[in-house]
């Protein structure tokens, strides 16, 4: 069984990497490209619609698409979908399809999207996306032809194109009930893969968006970032996925190589559980809100490469209530919280891992802020592979990152009583339940602008959730790699590799 690369195994013999398989080097035009990530182990699937990992989430992109992709605004702009428009209620959605063909020939149909939202939906897929389409009524939703579809929803929602970009929206064909041996209609096709190790693609000679320059894409498994570094600057691959700062500045002096950096893509976080002691007491989740020095967090773990977070997600993105203050360090009212709550040299764990390269640096740092609050931080790291399901299922005070999404998908997936996935802090609100369905189902802009501010204060103020930075997304490649953008992960340029042609 092929392993995920350690720092140790790529220090050992860079010529045992996985790619021995995958003919052509990494270098010259035309040839295989090999792309570095990190796995999620064993446990992987091909299944586009439960996609936890990065990893996951890069593989479906290249096999699958999805009716709708994300700008870098985070506005949605079509794919498979040519074209949409909602009724005047905003639930009647009528969406027509571009003419395209799956892997094996067969063209893409309303009722390969129909079966594809209904699996999403469907509590035993346990999909990333459920959330944005459970709402759908499918018994009334219905195929006009074989390129147009009706969806109708149980209630309006003006902003139900967002949904169909989302990770886990990819459009599968009808009856697909394995992923052994994927078909999408993506740029490429499916070769093979090991759960844990590479996984192989050939270019899609028909792909409605050209045929890629590549004729074969590797996702090579490199779990350790360090790792990640070394096999691009050898040349084993060429590209390197999610660096640290120090990382990037490294690379940024080589010339070898390039970095593609987004900035304040991703929103770094700590999840305090208000529904496990000991943060169900307000006053232990506002004395580590007021200890953490977030300044000091983006200069030293960061290297200045990001912005200070406020406690609330999607900075400088749509619909981000910037004239909120910020929030900043005041060490004796969080001195005075501890004391009040009898807490005062509490042992308190924080969990962390690999998943994100910035959790570890990130937790020492932290560890020593809060000690100087009187609480004593124990860092615990956990395995990369099922960290956030572990830490959804047993975490009390946990690392967390979250990639770019919309602000009004961030809260419908993640945030609503409804939602399943990622509730790391155990919050709930039937208040923003109420502000939620209202900011969706208005098509006046201002109201719903209103209602998704006043979701943010109270997540600020209540959730558990304390974002204290948005930092950078720096991505290494080769300098003789092109057609490849920098881009905030999960928008529709991300991790993209249909255009991208080394030499």
């Amino acid at each position: 069984m092929s392993l995920p690369l350690s720092r140790r195994t790529f220090l050992l013999g860079a010529a045992a990497l996985p790619l021995a398989a995958c003919a052509g080097p990494a270098g010259g035009g035309g040839e295989a490209l090999r792309v570095a990530f990190a796995s999620g182990g064993a446990k992987e699937t091909l299944d586009p619609h439960v996609l936890p990992l990065y990893v996951d989430q890069a593989r479906a992109k290249a096999c699958f698409d999805t009716l709708a992709g994300w700008s870098q605004q985070m506005t949605a702009e079509p794919r498979l979908a040519e074209s949409w428009e909602p009724d005047a209620t905003g639930k009647r959605w009528r969406i027509r399809l571009r003419r395209t063909a799956f892997h094996d020939g067969r063209p893409l149909t309303a009722a390969d999207v129909l079966y594809s939202f209904r699996r999403i939906a469907d509590p035993a897929t346990t999909g990333i996306a459920a959330a944005l389409f459970r709402g759908v009524d499918f018994a009334a939703s219905r195929a006009v032809s074989g390129t147009e579809l009706e969806i109708v929803l149980g209630a309006p929602n003006f902003l139900f194109p967002l949904s169909w970009g989302a990770p886990g929206a990819e459009i599968v064909p009808q009856g697909t009930t394995s992923f052994a041996n994927p078909i999408g209609t993506g740029p490429f096709r499916f070769v093979s893969f090991t759960p844990g190790g590479p996984a192989r693609y050939a270019a899609n000679d028909a792909y409605w968006g050209g045929k890629p320059p590549s004729p074969e894409l590797e996702f090579v498994p490199i779990q350790d970032e360090e790792a990640r570094l070394g096999a691009l600057l050898s040349g084993q691959v060429a590209y390197a996925h999610d660096l640290r700062a120090p990382s990037a500045v490294r690379l940024e002096r080589d010339s070898r190589t390039r970095v593609l950096s987004a900035p304040s893509a991703a929103t770094q976080s700590l999840a305090l559980r208000v529904d496990r002691p000991p943060f169900t007491d307000p006053r232990l989740r506002e004395a580590v809100r007021l200890g953490l020095d977030r300044e000091a967090l983006v200069r030293i773990v960061l290297l200045g490469r990001g912005q200070v977070g406020n406690d609330m997600f999607g900075r400088d993105l749509q619909y981000y209530p910037s004239q909120i203050p910020q929030v900043g360090r005041d060490v004796a009212r969080a001195q005075d919280l501890v004391r009040q709550a009898g807490a005062q040299g509490l042992a308190v764990e924080l969990q962390s891992s690999g998943a994100d390269p910035t959790f570890d640096p990130a937790t020492a740092v932290i560890t020593q802020q809060l000690a100087e609050i009187g609480l004593r931080v124990t860092p615990r790291t956990l395995p990369s592979d099922g960290y956030f399901k572990q830490i959804q299922k047993v975490g009390v005070f946990s690392q967390t990152s979250t990639g770019t999404l919309p602000i009004p998908d961030y809260i419908g997936r993640r945030i609503v009583s409804s939602a399943t996935s990622y509730r790391f802090t155990g919050f709930t609100s039937p208040e923003i339940d109420r502000l939620y369905a209202a900011a969706v189902g208005t098509p006046d802009e201002a109201a719903r602008t209103a209602a998704l501010t006043r979701i943010q204060e109270l997540l600020r103020s209540e959730s558990g959730g304390l974002v204290w930075a948005s930092r950078d997304w720096d991505v290494g490649v080769a300098a003789e790699l092109s057609g490849i953008d920098a881009a905030r992960p999960n928008t529709a340029a991300w991790a993209r590799f249909d255009t991208a042609r080394l030499g």
